[in-house]
């Protein structure tokens, strides 16, 4: 049987399933945020295109203009979110899934795409090798290994904002920001506000709720981004267990990064 790929459309949101957080319930109200943050997001031009399966394999894509991340450029569209794993990989999608994005660019007379992406490995960040494989390439760094890559159709390149490379805030307590667009957030917001209180942790919660609000980010930003001690730390998901590993890593630090 040849497998198909569904583009998640306002009309049939609702019977389809989020890949990523296909059967965990616990991530379940997660799931529910991200099909109402959907439903706002596609009339923009926001994609989000899987695999017929159960199974994580999907593209998540919108008009970079209102790509809720601090990356600015004109005509380029921004991959949120880029996913295959378990069994699926090595089979293909990857790539096909890819240049369905490519396809869709150029049939919008796009200049480009571009993604987030890394030195090295990070969680939650597509592989730089697989996208340097077709024809992305390195167009601007922030902080700490975070890199933006391009493929640009005409020439014009996106950036990071200023401000998403100051990668610094003034507050030195463990600030979050989030939004609703990844399933697996309200969870972990819930963990890590569970492990605060119970260790007396000062917390600053920041939800971006709005796209003036996303491109203003203090830092790289891709859904989630943590500060602490005023300097920014990862775009990873914490629960409980990786908060401590992280804030005892850290709490040594001064202000300034010592």
């Amino acid at each position: 049987m040849e497998e198909r790929y569904v583009t998640v459309t306002c009309e049939n949101i609702d019977r389809e399933h989020m890949c990523c957080a296909i059967s965990d319930k616990k991530h379940q109200m997660g799931v529910e945020l991200k099909k109402h943050w959907l439903k706002e997001r596609i009339p923009e031009g926001h994609v989000f295109r899987k695999l017929d399966a159960r199974g994580k394999v999907f593209i998540e894509y919108t008009p970079l203009e209102t790509a809720w991340v601090p990356i600015v450029g004109q005509n380029y569209l921004y991959i949120h979110c880029f996913w295959v794993s378990g069994s699926y990989a090595g089979r293909g999608h990857g790539t096909a899934l890819l240049d369905s994005c490519i396809e869709d660019a150029k049939e919008q007379h796009k200049s480009g795409i571009c993604i987030l992406s890394s030195t090295t490995k990070k969680p939650f960040l597509s592989d730089k090798a697989f996208l340097l494989g077709h024809g992305f390439e390195v167009v601007d760094r922030a902080g700490d290994g975070y890199e933006l890559l391009a493929r640009s159709f005409d020439g014009s390149l996106p950036r990071f904002t200023d401000g998403a490379k100051s990668m610094q805030i003034a507050s030195p307590e463990l600030t979050i920001y989030y939004s609703a667009q990844c399933p697996y957030i309200t969870f972990c917001i819930d963990e890590v506000q569970a492990y605060c209180k119970q260790e007396s942790i000062a917390l600053h919660l920041i939800k971006v709720e709005t796209l003036q609000q996303a491109k203003e980010l203090p830092c790289v930003f891709n859904n989630y981004a943590v500060f602490y001690h005023k300097h920014f730390l990862t775009l990873q998901l914490l629960n409980s267990k990786s908060l401590q590993k992280l804030l005892e890593a850290n709490r040594g630090k001064d202000d300034h990064g010592r």
